[in-house]
């Protein structure tokens, strides 16, 4: 166990960050597959910027990595495309 303060409370923020980065994370995973999911055009097309906007906020976190966003965003366009 830690000794100092200032590890006991990087211990606590890590915590906080990692349940908030969890749940942020699962969100944009159910938000895709509920977009994948969609079979009429403009639902999908009313959905496809909301997630497009999660995934680049999870990218700008460093939650998953810059290219797979990218490459999440350019097959979730495809798909709502080919609707």
């Amino acid at each position: 166990m830690a000794n100092h303060k200032s590890a006991l409370k990087r211990i606590r923020s890590n915590e906080a960050k990692r349940l908030r980065n969890k749940y942020q994370h699962k969100t944009t995973r159910n938000a895709i597959k509920r977009l994948r999911e969609l079979t009429d055009k403009n639902e999908a097309q009313t959905l496809f910027p909301s997630v497009v906007s999660m995934l680049d906020k999870l990218a700008k976190k460093n939650i998953i990595h810059a290219n797979k966003a990218s490459n999440l965003k350019s097959s979730l366009s495809k798909h709502v495309a080919a609707l």
